[in-house]
């Protein structure tokens, strides 16, 4: 397929025009115009660059991707050397952030909630951006067996706030850095919520609000939409597609 119809059809599929976003979301940096090869990640980091490099794509779609807005506008330093590199080998870069978040089937938001096991999992429309999901776990168990699900999912123990022998079923999350979302999930009467990052601040939210709290990574709870998209568009288009998983502790 053509550069320009894969970015039509990711503009459609993601309802990107939807999303009022801190960054473009779309074609970032245009390389060759036949795309047959493609490698997915989660942040267009310069490991992920050399290792698209290496397969010999034609295109990168990560969920993280350059020009975020309020970040220096000149092009030095490691920002120049990721873009050169992208460049030099005719390579695309796609960037899709909250409308990937947001998406209810291939989404983080979505993919995450497959992982580990929560259902009824829908979007909260008028919270968020509909960036805030909850569901339910079938039945209810002790908030330290939860943790275990997490860190047995995402390949790292999550740092929880709570009594561990608290029992927990009704839930909400949003992947990334969205742990101030803890307010409006303690509105909701869930009893845990989830998300990538914590702040000091959280700690006192979830406390004082009678809420757990699991930070179980950004990088972490962001793996699986970007990965499911991909397997999407090779199964679709007929593509070549590589996940790369850049390992990330945060």
């Amino acid at each position: 397929m053509t550069r320009t119809e894969l970015a039509q059809y990711l503009a459609d599929f993601l309802h990107v025009s939807a999303f009022k976003d801190y960054a473009p979301n779309g074609l970032q940096v245009e390389g060759k115009d036949d795309i047959r090869t493609i490698v997915t990640g989660v942040t267009a980091c310069q490991a992920l660059i050399d290792e698209a490099v290496r397969l010999d794509a034609d295109a990168i779609l990560v969920h993280h991707g350059f020009f975020w807005k309020n970040e220096p506008e000149v092009i030095t330093g490691m920002k120049q050397r990721r873009i050169k590199a992208l460049l030099s080998h005719d390579i695309s870069l796609f960037g899709y952030h909250l409308p990937l978040d947001a998406h209810p089937m291939l989404g983080n938001n979505a993919t995450l909630a497959r992982q580990l096991g929560i259902v009824d999992a829908e979007p909260i429309e008028e919270l968020a951006q509909g960036l805030l999901w909850r569901g339910k776990l079938d039945l209810p168990v002790r908030a330290s067996e939860f943790a275990s699900t997490l860190e047995k999912a995402l390949g790292r123990a999550p740092l929880h706030i709570g009594e561990s022998e608290a029992q927990i079923q009704h839930l909400a999350w949003c992947t990334g850095g969205a742990q101030d979302y803890i307010d409006m999930a303690a509105s909701l009467g869930v009893d845990a919520f989830i998300s990538g990052e914590v702040s000091e601040r959280t700690f006192h939210s979830a406390v004082e609000q009678g809420i757990h709290y699991y930070a179980a990574g950004h990088h972490a709870t962001e793996r699986f939409g970007i990965e499911a998209l991909g397997r999407h568009l090779a199964r679709e288009f007929h593509l070549v597609h590589h996940f790369v998983d850049i390992a990330n502790p945060v």
